[in-house]
């Protein structure tokens, strides 16, 4: 069983864009979702597809379980989703030997940037890059299945830059 341990902030200002050693297009869609499990289809830049199951309650450290199917089957699972899909574009920043994953939003959530980083146990403290802003892990709305399950744009997409700080 893999574990995933994240932790999750806002981003205050562009300065990690100069350092974006590779970007993907997301189209991600959740299947289904309880309070403590999600199953959500991924479409990476239109060509291919991943399932991933989540279980826990614990927005830092839950079990989770990936799976690349195929295309077809992810665009009709896209098609038959839970509440809303989300579009965001995956940035990957190295930072202090550490990689962080910049979300940048469109769609319902347009304007919403997050970065998360993925250690390696919820003791660990990566060096906080200068462009990273407020903590928002454990904050369910900022949850990809609470965003797409709930509409929470008005709520997070406004006042950004004062939120991210």
């Amino acid at each position: 069983m893999a574990k995933e341990i994240e932790r999750k902030f806002l981003v205050k200002d562009d300065g990690w864009r100069a350092e974006v050693s590779s970007s993907s297009d997301f189209l991600q869609a959740y299947v289904a979702s309880g309070d403590d499990r999600s199953v959500r289809v991924r479409i990476m830049d239109g060509a291919r597809a991943r399932l991933t199951i989540k279980l826990g309650r614990n927005l830092l450290a839950r079990d989770e379980f990936e799976y690349d199917i195929p295309l077809a089957d992810a665009q009709e699972m896209a098609a038959n989703a839970v509440g809303i899909v989300l579009e965001k574009t995956r940035h990957e920043v190295v930072h202090e030997g550490y990689t962080w994953e910049v979300d940048v939003y469109e769609g319902t959530y347009k304007g919403l940037v997050v970065a998360e980083v993925e250690i390696e146990d919820e003791d660990a403290e990566p060096e906080l890059p200068d462009w990273v802003g407020k903590e928002i892990t454990g904050d369910r709305r900022y949850s990809n299945v609470v965003m797409a399950t709930e509409d929470l744009s008005g709520e997070l997409c406004h006042g950004l830059s004062s939120a991210a700080r």
